[in-house]
């Protein structure tokens, strides 16, 4: 068995074949790989066992990343919480174990890394066990009063409620205005957290390589932006990636509000689960968080080859003094710095 590779943003095959495809997520559709590469110039492939100019039968994305901090590698994906190789029960895992020594011997690759989804029935090759997170889905099938029953009572059913008698607006799209209404309540998120921003560019691009897919959704009191999150949807599944907001606004609720806003308007649309992405195992607050919202997790791991210790991240960690810094740089020089130092991240 031969495998070959290709441009997913430049072979139409790949797009269709993730249309079609019951295990694909918005993290493979051609959008996705499209804001990647336009942000971070990271170059994406696909390695299947397809030939050429023939319809797709299975596929695996990658995107190459080139660093002199973190290293040279292939990461499937970049920034993404999960991807799935999209392969065939009777792909033969040995070759795939031999193309990626391969890749790695030919292109001096540090690593190559998979992130799958949870599966307690894989089988066949998996490289060495990299990072683990834990990950957090909810079921949409019960009825919209089920679900909200399943909300933490005090923490979340209270505040929504609390939220809804604040007087506050919300919207939802994916205009310019409400990506830099976003933008600020993340570059003050990331501050508070002592954090750089992600690029402007990023979610600029992320709305307009998905523009059907992705959302701002916001809640403003008298006009200001207090919080918001970004969410993304493929066929069935709405994703949450990026969550942020004003501290000072705390006390009314709007997160929740956002959240329940999220969960009421994907049951009406019929979808049927909500993937609320990654935590890392040591922050239990955001994971006791999404829990109270009704999820349940898992544990999701990634894997490399060949074994290669998690790189350090070139962003400053702990309670060091570099991270207090971060809290004391202004908006613009702290956008900046992110834009800078993003692309070695992923």
């Amino acid at each position: 068995m031969q495998l070959y590779t290709f441009n997913p943003l430049i072979d139409g095959r790949w797009e269709q074949f993730v249309a079609s495809h019951p295990r694909a997520s918005v993290f493979h559709c051609t959008g996705w790989l499209k804001a990647l590469a336009r942000t971070y110039r990271y170059r994406p492939l696909v390695v299947t066992t397809t030939p050429p100019d023939q319809p797709l039968q299975d596929g695996l994305p990658f995107c190459e990343v080139r660093s002199w901090i973190t290293g040279n590698r292939l990461v499937s994906l970049p920034f993404t919480d999960h991807a799935e190789p999209l392969l065939a029960a009777s792909d033969e895992p040995q070759q795939l174990e031999d193309w990626m020594r391969a890749q790695c011997r030919d292109h001096h690759w540090r690593y190559i890394e998979l992130r799958p989804l949870p599966s307690e029935t894989r089988a066949g090759f998996m490289p060495a066990l990299s990072q683990s997170f834990w990950f957090h889905t909810l079921d949409l099938s019960p009825s919209i009063e089920q679900i909200f029953r399943g909300l933490h009572k005090s923490c979340i059913q209270r505040r929504i409620r609390h939220a809804e008698h604040q007087g506050l607006t919300y919207e939802k799209g994916c205009s310019r205005q409400l990506v830099d209404d976003f933008y600020r309540l993340l570059t003050i998120t990331r501050r508070r957290h002592r954090l750089l921003p992600q690029p402007r560019s990023w979610f600029l691009n992320l709305t307009a390589c998905l523009p059907s897919s992705a959302n701002v959704r916001l809640v403003r009191r008298d006009g200001l932006p207090i919080a918001t999150i970004l969410t993304m949807r493929h066929r069935s599944t709405v994703v949450y990636k990026y969550g942020c907001s004003d501290e000072s606004y705390h006390r009314m609720g709007a997160m929740p509000l956002l959240f329940w806003k999220m969960i009421e308007e994907s049951k009406s649309e019929g979808v049927e689960q909500i993937d609320f992405g990654r935590t890392d195992v040591d922050n239990h607050g955001l994971a006791e968080f999404k829990d109270r919202l009704g999820a349940t997790r898992r544990r999701l791991a990634y894997f490399r080859y060949p074994s290669v210790a998690a790189q350090r991240s070139p962003l400053p960690s702990g309670s060091s003094a570099p991270r207090a810094l971060l809290s004391a740089l202004p908006s613009a020089l702290s956008s900046t710095m992110g834009r800078m130092v993003y692309r070695h991240m992923g």
